[in-house]
């Protein structure tokens, strides 16, 4: 897809004094963007959240799926940018731009990764059935950071009750999943240019990748996977393997319920709470993905190979 000159992109290119031992050089260096996004559904804003600009229309598609706010492909007549609203924006230098120097800078200074123009950072969404949208559906207030998701939330009971169990029964090797952190290394393209990013992938039960997204938020990142899923109308994602390149937060098991992925796995550890609402969703959930590695903390049975010995153990017994 080519991308519009009016919006942001997800990489900025800035000066650095670089202290290598004794010696010392002026160079360029490169830095995740960070930038906000207002969502807006019907006209009406529904929060802002700081991501990585890039992929902004699934972002906001997977942050309305996940909010309980639409199911499926059908559900949106439009989704789009709002390419005359801008939010603040700040330079390569960190200072801020007013909204007339980034119209008039648009078309004559933009070059390459220097570029600050504001633009296409609102998104709003029209649904098919309008008459449905209800603000008070949100569980999360107007603004999150790209760090925090979960500390919005106004109630985590009201979460849990949001969204119907997993009842994928399955089943994955365990090889498949040993591979899964390899193919997401080598394609993290914007990752290896910052080093700043986190990722979330979307894999079918026999380890291929399906898609990648990056962000400086971990949830945006799995907010843009989700949001893909529904564009591309393949919700619920059933017979699915969803890859944390960090840790799987209690919002981050939310989320995959939300799109109704049966497996995930994270690189990192999960939280007490994500092990807990694995548990009670029907989820499979795995931590510590690396080497040879790997820690199931809900819904080992969908491990083919645990889920073999299970089996065994029960004819015998029986």
């Amino acid at each position: 897809m080519k991308i519009s000159p009016l919006l942001p992109l997800p990489v900025r290119e800035v000066a650095i004094r670089r202290i290598n031992g004794p010696a010392e050089t002026d160079e360029k260096d490169c830095l995740a963007a960070e930038e906000p996004l207002e969502i807006r559904v019907e006209g009406h804003s529904v929060a802002i959240v700081m991501r990585t600009p890039g992929e902004d229309r699934e972002l906001a598609a997977g942050f309305l799926v996940t909010e309980g706010l639409v199911h499926a492909a059908s559900d949106l007549v439009e989704i789009g940018h709002l390419p005359h609203c801008l939010l603040p924006a700040r330079n390569g230098d960190g200072r801020l731009e007013e909204e007339n120097e980034a119209v008039r800078g648009e078309e004559g200074s933009r070059t390459g990764l220097e570029t600050s123009f504001s633009g296409g950072n609102v998104i709003n969404a029209r649904l098919r059935n309008p008459e449905s949208f209800d603000l008070k559906k949100l569980t999360r207030h107007v603004f999150t950071s790209s760090s925090c998701g979960i500390c919005s939330k106004a109630s985590i009971e009201a979460v849990r009750q949001q969204f119907p169990p997993i009842e994928d029964s399955c089943e994955v090797e365990p090889r498949v999943l040993l591979g899964l952190p390899q193919s997401i290394g080598t394609a993290q393209e914007t990752f290896k240019r910052t080093g700043g990013l986190h990722a979330c992938a979307l894999f079918d039960l026999t380890g291929k990748l399906l898609v990648l997204r990056e962000d400086v938020g971990r949830h945006n990142a799995l907010d843009k996977v989700v949001g893909w899923a529904l564009l591309e109308d393949r919700l619920p994602l059933r017979q699915h393997i969803l890859l944390l390149s960090g840790r799987a937060s209690f919002e981050m098991m939310q989320k995959a319920l939300a799109a109704g992925v049966p497996i995930v796995a994270a690189v990192s550890a999960p939280s007490s709470l994500a092990a807990e609402f694995a548990r009670d969703s029907g989820q499979t959930l795995v931590g510590f993905l690396r080497g040879e590695r790997m820690n199931i903390y809900a819904g080992a049975g969908r491990v083919r190979q645990l889920a073999r010995l299970r089996r065994g153990s029960a004819i015998m017994t029986s």
